[in-house]
């Protein structure tokens, strides 16, 4: 999964994020006489040099030593608070999970904790070494789980309905994006999905054309539907291409490779592609034409229709079709269409060429096919029964010509036997072009 190639343009990362929103007030520290019941003068002295202190360290030590010497205290909550974003103001990450986690202690509810929380572990699993699955697995699961519980936070009774929507706004992204990455490094791609999509959908359209995290969750989206089972092609190039689009320029080529795949693997080639990087780059989410202004490419058996179509419109015996293509339409056709190509041509002698797949005394197997050659291994596709055992046996690999009779085939998977073989005494590399018409294409037969 690319991750590290984004770290570089994300200067302002979810962290700095969920630090703005520890500063923001979830409700205003109200005087020690609203706290419930009365503090004494000494405890309101201490509560009060946390609250108007400004500098953070400040903050910081005054918050320590009150929840130090009032651990017990009615305005605890309202103190680590203070204590959190004056940690988070300083940048002091250890301090503000820290701080973070005690807060929850007290008020497992509060929003701006767990965003914090999300964030910083967020961060920690996005650091740790690549090698180091368990640490950046844990640290995911971690974020992720904060990020649940404060996408299911309640409102606090002293905080207004109109402060609580502001709130939810600013943090209901990053909890998604936490969410997001959990479920992507887990390869749970309907996850990732759902929660890429939420985050997007949850934030100003504006905000994910600049360089940061929502642009960055853009491509984790697109990544998300490649690695979909079935992969889903088209909603890959379009995420990806949008990222690559608005990418700064150093970053472009490192996002546009994925985007140029998927949008071939759906399309079958760049024709068209101009328009989708110019609606990518203008709409967040795909219009509700884009679908249907995008041609899939063309599948196998479509293909073979094609190929076969055409060999019977230059010759309707099928005589003079290419070995390549009628094998294309063995493998790929209606089994009339294979039946038809293969009856041109059996019961007749001719040579072909392949690569040995094995042999053993008069029995040889050959990949014929570019598909079957560039297997790994290479798989037969022509079964070829020799007169005799060659008195110098090919090696496997060997690329040899065979003369022998086409007797029968199968068409899934293909495999055309033939008889009455004889190998031909060349080697591979004084093997003479075919002599046969050139097929109308190379079988492309993976999509």
């Amino acid at each position: 999964m690319k991750k590290a190639i984004l770290a570089p343009m994300l200067a302002a990362t979810c962290v700095l994020a969920a630090y703005a929103v520890a500063e923001t007030p979830q409700a205003a520290a109200a005087p020690a006489a609203q706290q419930g019941p009365q503090l004494s003068q000494e405890e309101y002295t201490a509560y009060n040099s946390v609250i108007t202190a400004t500098d953070p360290a400040a903050k910081a030590t005054a918050a320590e030593a009150f929840l130090t010497k009032y651990p017990q205290s009615t305005v605890k909550s309202t103190v680590l608070e203070q204590l959190l974003a004056a940690y988070a103001q300083a940048n002091n990450a250890p301090k503000a999970l820290d701080a973070a986690d005690r807060l929850l202690q007290v008020d497992p509810n509060n929003i701006r904790a767990l965003a914090l929380e999300t964030s910083l572990l967020k961060t920690q699993g996005d650091n740790a070494p690549a090698t180091d699955t368990a640490a950046k697995q844990a640290a995911y699961d971690k974020a992720a789980d904060a990020a649940s519980r404060g996408l299911k936070a309640t409102k606090p009774s002293a905080v207004s309905d109109t402060d609580w929507a502001a709130i939810q706004k600013q943090v209901t992204p990053y909890f998604y994006s936490a969410i997001g990455i959990d479920a992507l490094t887990k390869k749970d791609s309907a996850g990732a999905i759902a929660a890429y999509t939420s985050e997007l959908k949850a934030v100003d359209p504006a905000q994910t054309t600049q360089p940061g995290p929502f642009l960055q969750d853009t491509f984790f989206l697109g990544q998300a539907y490649y690695t979909s089972t079935p992969p889903d092609y088209l909603n890959c190039a379009y995420f990806t291409t949008r990222t690559a689009m608005l990418a700064p320029d150093q970053f472009k080529s490192q996002f546009q490779p994925l985007a140029t795949y998927c949008y071939k693997k759906y399309h079958g080639g760049e024709d068209g592609y101009d328009a989708v990087k110019t609606t990518a780059q203008a709409n967040l989410f795909p219009p509700d034409t884009f679908a249907a202004s995008v041609k899939p490419a063309p599948t196998p058996a479509d293909q073979a229709t094609t190929v076969y179509e055409a060999d019977k419109k230059d010759d309707p015996a099928l005589a003079k079709a290419a070995l390549a293509d009628r094998e294309f339409v063995m493998s790929y056709g209606t089994q009339e269409q294979g039946d038809a190509e293969f009856a041109a041509i059996k019961g007749k002698e001719l040579k072909v060429e392949g690569k040995v797949v094995s042999i053993t005394d008069t029995a040889l197997a050959l990949a014929v096919s570019d598909d079957a050659k560039q297997a790994n291994p290479a798989t037969a596709d022509f079964s070829v029964t020799l007169k005799e055992a060659p008195k110098t046996v090919p090696a496997v690999g060997a690329e040899i010509a065979v003369v022998a009779t086409f007797d029968s085939y199968t068409q899934k998977p293909l495999m055309i036997t033939m008889t009455g073989g004889e190998v031909e005494a060349k080697s591979a590399a004084k093997i003479p072009a075919k002599s046969t018409t050139p097929a109308r294409r190379t079988p492309a037969r993976s999509r």
